[in-house]
């Protein structure tokens, strides 16, 4: 399972990268829980001062790789409640957090996108929440959104489902940098380099206060979240239209 996530560390920044690219890190069980591990290793490791967080290959991260448990309603209650901790893991770390984002950050890929400080992407990249044209339901990933851009703007954005380009997610708050993507590496480094010079004191209680004052530690909610997400991707409706695209695409 470890080389589904590579973790290099070097002057206190340290990158962990999804490493799937075949699959266009699609996040499967297995993925995510790799994902987990290394992120649990970052949180325990003291010299670590700044989390990059990227995606081998072409795309981030297409999103949950539902045609592998498509027909296995508990595994993918299972992917949704991992995925869920693994984004509180990093939202929880005391240390900046950036997502590098090249290519694709689809549903839980764009979830995983929003919930770090800083993410990095590029014009041409796409990205968004088609959640609702497949017949599921993004609970797991909107509070991370709201906290992200607004409440009006996330219900925008997830009952409309689609996705949008690089440029137009920047604009919208998806993204907190806009790059070339040939500059995407050096502007991640130079951004992660600046963050490292900061209190590592000073940083951990600034996100910790951050993250009370928007209700980032409320395991309530995204609990509930999470509970929500699964009832629907195991329901009828769900089923039927994953069925479909998966019977489409062959």
């Amino acid at each position: 399972m470890q080389d589904l996530v590579r973790t290099t560390t070097a002057d206190g920044l340290v990158t962990v990268t999804m490493n799937r690219p075949q699959a266009r890190n699609a996040l499967s069980l297995e993925l995510i829980t790799a994902l987990r591990e290394a992120i649990d290793r970052v949180a325990e490791d003291a010299r670590a001062r700044v989390l990059i967080l990227a995606g081998e290959g072409r795309a981030f991260c297409a999103g949950m790789d539902l045609r592998a448990v498509q027909a296995d309603p508990i595994a993918m209650g299972e992917m949704l409640r991992l995925l869920s901790r693994v984004s509180r893991r990093i939202r929880r770390l005391g240390i900046p957090t950036i997502a590098r984002v090249q290519g694709a950050a689809i549903g839980g890929g764009c979830g995983l996108m929003v919930v770090c400080d800083f993410a990095l992407t590029h014009p041409e990249a796409k990205l968004g929440y088609p959640e609702v044209d497949l017949g599921v339901c993004p609970a797991v990933v909107a509070p991370w959104l709201i906290r992200k851009i607004g409440a009006g703007p996330a219900r925008a954005m997830l009952l409309a489902g689609g996705t949008m380009s690089g440029e137009a997610g920047h604009a919208a708050g998806l993204a907190t940098h806009l790059v070339a993507e040939s500059a995407l590496n050096e502007a991640t480094e130079e951004l992660a380099g600046r963050l490292a010079r900061g209190g590592p004191r000073a940083l951990a209680a600034t996100k910790n206060w951050l993250n009370e004052l928007d209700g980032s530690n409320d395991d309530a909610i995204l609990d509930r979240a999470a509970e929500i997400s699964a009832e629907i991707i195991a329901g009828p409706e769900a089923q039927h239209r994953l069925a479909r695209m998966f019977q489409s695409a062959q």
